[in-house]
This record gives C-alpha cells, structure tokens and sequence, in this order.
C-alpha cells in the first residue's frame, strides 16, 4: 500500500504535467459552431418552395459576453476552419483546467493539515485566526 508521501509525489508530478500540457494551449475562443439555412422571405425564390432546406449553409460563432449572446457570423473555408481549431482548442483547454482543479484538491485533501506531519510544508500559523497587533483599536468619539 502507497504510503501518502509518495501518492503526494504523484499528485504533484501530475499536477506538472498538466500545468506544461497547459502551457502548449496555442489560440482558443469560447463559444460553439452552429451551421444554418434560412429562407430569404422572397416568394419566387427556390427557397420558398415546400422542403426546401433554405439558403446556406451559413456558419455563425455564437457565445455569451456581458450577460447577451454575440453571433460572429463565418466564411466557409480558411475563416471557418481556423474558428474550428480555436473552439476545439477551447475545448481542450477547459479539459485540462478541469484536470488540475480535480488534482489540486486530491493534493489538498492528501496534504497533512500538521506542518511537518508526512513531508507536508505548510507554514506554521494561528489556525485561522486574524492578525493585528494584540492592542485594541483606539475608539473615536462621535462628532459634537
């Protein structure tokens, strides 16, 4: 059975190998793809017809800023296709941010809470306490 040194070690050269794996993230956006077809409203138009699936496929980018949603609309071709590599990367990124958030608090809860108990390093402290310098705070007197 590991003892809880060396499942600390571990948890921690994960968490390296992910902060590196972090570090080779190359351009991302936030937001997602959606491919559409619409009608153009004109009654001679094809698109008007019964079945027709619409005009397009057009490709937006849509994500929410600021509390609304912003609609980036794209070009198919090097446009979209660079847009599908920063949503992907994105992606990733968030996979990994996700890794290290689950791995730091493994290491949290593997830490001993004793500095010096089981190689932990955490400075000695007053367990939550405030600081301050131990005399009380000169009251002033309200305005006559």
């Amino acid at each position: 059975m590991p003892d809880g040194r060396d499942e600390l070690a571990e948890l921690e050269r994960r968490r390296a190998e992910i902060y590196a794996e972090l570090g080779r993230v190359g351009d991302f956006r936030r937001g997602s793809l959606n491919q559409v077809r619409r009608k153009c409203g004109k009654p001679n138009c094809a698109c008007a017809a019964p079945g027709h699936p619409g005009h397009g496929p057009q490709w937006n980018l849509t994500r929410k800023a600021e509390g609304r949603t912003r609609t980036v609309h794209l070009r198919p071709g090097p446009e979209l296709d660079k847009a599908r590599r920063e949503v992907a990367e994105y992606e990733r990124f968030r996979d990994l941010v996700g890794q290290v958030t689950e791995v730091n608090e493994a290491i949290c809860g593997a830490r001993p809470a004793v500095p010096g108990a089981a190689g932990g390093d955490a400075p000695p402290g007053r367990g939550g306490e405030k600081g301050g310098s131990g005399r009380p705070s000169r009251r002033r007197r309200p305005p006559s």
